[in-house]
């Protein structure tokens, strides 16, 4: 009973982190500059009440009974992606791209204007 009680308010604890980070998420949504977090959880503990038999002849094999004790927060991640760009009207502002080499030194030149050509606005 208290097994099962135990396995039962952890549970319930990290599933209130969980929700404290989508509620975070949510919350700095339109926050320039906002990186989104990620719970990740594991296994608390396995008490083993039988071990595991190996196979005879005549009978297979026997797997370990094991009782899981509830689950923990491996980690709170936060995902680093490039979020989406916003056009300013500045001619001379620039958005790095990300490129497979090495992410985070290309810089896009599509809105550098040219000398030849005339400011907007």
């Amino acid at each position: 009973m208290m097994r099962s009680l135990f396995s039962g308010v952890a549970g319930l604890q990290n599933h209130q982190v969980r929700m404290d980070v989508v509620g975070n998420n949510i919350a700095n949504v339109n926050t320039t500059g906002f990186k989104k977090g990620r719970v990740n959880f594991q296994d608390l503990l396995y008490q083993q009440m039988s071990g595991a038999a190996r196979p005879t002849e005549e009978v297979g094999g026997v797997n370990p009974k094991e009782i899981g004790l509830g689950m923990s927060i491996a980690s709170i991640d936060t995902i680093h992606t490039q979020g989406s760009l916003q056009t300013t009207g500045v001619g001379t502002d620039l958005a790095p791209r990300p490129s497979s080499t090495a992410p985070g030194r290309r810089i896009s030149r599509s809105t550098i204007p040219s000398a030849t050509s005339t400011p907007s606005g």
